[in-house]
């Protein structure tokens, strides 16, 4: 509890400096390209680091490779905050230390993932994993808001000191507590694996398990359609709203709202006995609510939409972590983790480079006056700015809800918690 108020705190200073940038970057192209190309840059260098990273969790000591996550995004957080006070700060600058940032911090994430079925008993899985995700939605509470309200008066350069301060808190905290390490952990890394064998063992432990297969399909196909619509969120809503931030911190504001109480709710019920419903429950819920958000442009609907939406995400992100909590043995979870994560990477890198030009080149030129898309959806979303970016949001989300459909239908998938023993079944 101690490392996640920690946690919070940190996230709410990176999630300020996170929107405050977004803005600034709207500002200066009025692209959707602009913005998307962030995540893809924050993704692409993750997909080599990550594998790597695997190893190095399962090899050194936890406790040290978080606090690095924090010291690095620490130094990156510094150097946008001095370009940007003289006057230097481009956008490459910007793709390159998210870059940087990023790998230490999945790092990082990779760490703290790996520690928590090692600091709670088995039957907490779902609900630690819970709090965890409070972590992000509870930042989106207060970080649109406090960012919106701040940043026309201490401008970005203040914001990033706020970061800066925060990062410095969480860092403390994890100097002061201890992170257990898995009792075998020595005799894994000294069981004779070449670098090579260690890489690929993530990929060839879930490929020999068909029911861990079939979990990293589904939630492979969720992603990529998440990603795009993820990324399309705020450049639609500042579209169509004629660039108000105001609306779209009120926006977001509910989706952390939606996310906090969701995982409150979760947290103190503990989820479905069958933890694979959630997952796939959790899509579907997801899924409905954005079609609602995009096809609306009603600021009032897309606040209750928007807050739906999030209510589902602590489900299936939670049921989904407490499976391979329970499923992989601690000893090797650095490196399986890493590998589904890769796999995410990949996917959620060719989302985010394929959604700003999908938006700005296709879906909003076919979407106006006279375009190919037009005639047909017009009457739904409309010709104006940003009607494009909601067509293919709600596309996205439709892929969403169809993906928990079909997986009610796959055996392997629905049945997969019966089919796959816990880790620790013969004890």
């Amino acid at each position: 509890m101690i490392i996640w108020c920690g946690q919070i705190v940190s996230t709410i200073g990176s999630a300020m400096t996170r929107f405050a940038l977004t803005i600034w970057v709207w500002q200066l192209t009025g692209e959707a390209t602009s913005i998307a190309l962030f995540s893809f840059f924050y993704q692409l260098p993750l997909i080599f680091v990550s594998l790597f990273a695997g190893v190095i969790v399962d090899r050194y000591r936890r406790k040290y490779l978080i606090i690095l996550g924090d010291t690095s995004a620490i130094v990156c957080t510094i150097f946008i905050a001095l370009l940007y006070s003289t006057n230097n700060l481009q956008i490459w600058h910007l793709y390159f230390l998210v870059a940087l940032a990023g790998c230490f911090g999945h790092i990082q994430n990779l760490a703290y993932s790996a520690s928590i079925p090692l600091m709670v008993p088995k039957q907490h899985y779902t609900r630690a994993s819970s709090l965890s995700t409070l972590v992000g939605h509870a930042s989106a509470i207060f970080s649109p808001a406090l960012a919106g309200i701040l940043y026309p008066l201490i401008g970005l350069l203040g914001i990033m000191m706020i970061d800066i301060a925060t990062f410095a808190v969480a860092t403390f905290i994890i100097i002061l507590l201890p992170i257990p390490q898995p009792l075998n952990i020595e005799s894994t890394n000294k069981n004779g694996e070449t670098i090579w064998q260690k890489l690929a063992f993530g990929f060839q432990y879930i490929l020999s398990r068909p029911s861990l297969r079939a979990v990293t399909i589904a939630f492979s196909c969720f992603w990529f359609a998440q990603q795009i619509g993820e990324t399309l969120y705020q450049p639609m809503i500042l579209a169509r709203t004629n660039g108000n931030t105001e609306i779209l911190g009120a926006v977001m504001t509910a989706a952390g709202v939606g996310g906090v109480i969701g995982g409150l709710c979760l947290s103190i019920w503990g989820g479905f006995k069958r933890r694979v419903y959630g997952i796939l429950i959790g899509f579907i819920g997801t899924g409905l609510s954005q079609i609602i958000l995009g096809i609306n442009q009603i600021p009032f609907i897309w606040i209750g939409a928007s807050f739906c939406s999030s209510v589902n995400l602590p489900l299936l992100f939670s049921s989904t972590n407490a499976i391979w909590y329970a499923k992989v043995e601690p000893s090797v979870q650095g490196r399986v983790f890493a590998a589904d994560h890769t796999i995410g990477m990949i996917i959620g890198s060719v989302a985010s480079l394929t959604a700003g030009p999908l938006a700005d080149r296709v879906f909003e030129p076919a979407m106006r006056p006279g375009g190919i898309l037009a005639s047909v959806f017009s009457p739904i979303f409309g010709t104006g700015t940003g009607s494009g970016m909601a067509l293919l949001y709600v596309i996205t989300s439709a892929i969403i809800v169809l993906v928990g459909t079909i997986g009610f239908t796959r055996r392997s998938l629905r049945n997969m918690e019966d089919i796959l023993p816990d880790h620790d079944a013969a004890n």
